[in-house]
């Protein structure tokens, strides 16, 4: 047990719950005013119901014995994790940090099916979701399976969050379908500020994220550290380049989507990568994510906050990436393709694809399993009133009314949900 490892791990996991509530601000802010609560409500409550089963039976499912796809059921309830060592830090810590990431791993969800899904539904999907996809990916890659012993890599979650999460977005979103107003009405942001805030605080918990994910305060928490600072900050150039070339203009919500899609796709490489390296992948994944946004806004998927293109595409480029700019020399774990191991690039397409396969596969039986027991989506007046006062009976803005007198008075002309959503 070492106590300097002891005291980073404790203020990473601090660090990491924290981005749950900046999440809910991020995603907050994006949506309707007549449906921010419920909308902030669908991150909060991963905190709760997702934490719970984690400790009760996910860790176990994902991190002990078990076998190569499954962990077996040893450490449910918590039986033997304790103040025992696992690595130099108390066992107890490390799940407890590890069930962080599950919970902003389901919350991170909600962003496809926003403004539409009714909550009882979206609670029992996560729950379970975290169960039955999380627990055994996390298990392939991180609790010694099959993916591991392939030797994939993702130093904190490109494939086993952001991929993960995205393709179970992108399945519930079809599942759902569209909005009622989707895309005729302008569906614009009703708070940028809130926005920008959600966006700086999920940067301040990333470091505990992606450092925190050395497991100890090391030469490598370091590297990560220091990867997950310029890697968006390149991101957030190239984008905003992009933004004036097309637009003339610099949004303030591209420039928040911008460090989102730089984190998700250092997150695989923090700590296999240089810095230098970390700036070139961050100015990279720019360029796909940013067009990825282009060309969903022409089609009618309502993938309401771009989750698919913000972590779909930058985990995947992010998880690729590593692929190609790893260094034994750094970690002493693999090369990549840049340093004479190009089948380090096949292996991190092989993780890529089957963390797509296997989670939109069980997303779609978990989301037909649960429509078979209650209403997936609230019907058209629940809807159209907004889902605080009909899932909640709760208003962000109360001041402003109540049920239907929440119609929304944004002009068209205000940015859109997307910053290229107006545009397109």
């Amino acid at each position: 047990m070492n106590q300097a490892d002891t005291a980073w791990m404790l203020i990473s996991t601090a660090l990491v719950l924290l981005m749950t509530p900046a999440l809910a601000f991020f995603y907050g802010g994006l949506v309707r005013s007549k449906n921010a609560l419920n909308t902030m409500m669908m991150s909060f409550i991963s905190l709760g119901f997702v934490g719970v089963l984690w400790a009760v039976v996910g860790y176990s499912l994902a991190f002990s014995t078990g076998n190569d796809w499954l962990g077996d059921l040893s450490n449910a309830m918590l039986n033997g994790v304790g103040l025992e060592a696992k690595g130099t830090i108390p066992a107890a810590l490390f799940m407890s940090y590890q069930g962080t990431f599950a919970i902003i791993t389901a919350a991170l969800i909600s962003g496809a099916i926003v403004e539409r899904m009714r909550f009882p539904a979206y609670v029992v999907f996560i729950s379970l979701w975290a169960l039955v996809v999380y627990s055994p990916i996390a298990h392939w890659v991180w609790g010694g399976g099959w993916l591991a012993k392939w030797g994939a890599l993702d130093f904190a979650g490109g494939t086993v969050v952001h991929v993960n999460a995205a393709v179970a977005a992108l399945v519930a979103a079809m599942v759902l379908g569209k909005r009622q107003d989707y895309p005729s009405s302008s569906l614009v942001p009703h708070n940028v500020p809130f926005v920008l805030l959600g966006a700086g605080l999920l940067w301040f918990g990333w470091f505990g994220f992606n450092a925190g994910s050395a497991l100890a305060a090391s030469p490598i928490a370091g590297l990560a550290f220091v990867t997950t600072m310029l890697a968006p900050a390149a991101t957030l150039v190239v984008w905003t380049m992009l933004d004036v070339m097309r637009s003339g203009k610099p949004t303030a919500v591209g420039a928040a989507t911008a460090i989102v899609v730089g984190l998700v796709a250092v997150t695989p490489a923090a700590g296999f990568v240089s810095p230098m390296n970390a700036i070139l992948l961050g100015a990279i994944a720019a360029v796909p994510s940013y067009f990825g946004l282009i060309v969903r806004a022409k089609t009618s998927l309502d993938d309401s906050l771009d989750v698919v293109a913000a972590h779909g595409v930058g985990g995947s480029v992010g998880a690729l990436l590593t692929g190609v700019f790893a260094q034994k020399a750094l970690n002493g774990v693999a090369d990549g393709a840049l340093y004479g191991n190009p089948g380090q690039l096949a292996i991190q397409g092989a993780a890529i694809l089957a963390a797509i396969v296997y989670s939109g596969l069980m997303s779609f039986i978990l989301l037909k399993l649960i429509g078979l027991v209650m209403p997936l989506r609230a019907s058209v007046s629940d809807e159209t009133e907004g889902l605080d006062i009909t899932q909640h009976n709760e208003e962000a803005y109360p001041t402003v009314g109540s049920g239907a007198a929440l119609v929304e008075s944004e002009s068209s002309a205000v940015p859109s949900l997307s910053p290229l959503r107006s545009q397109a």
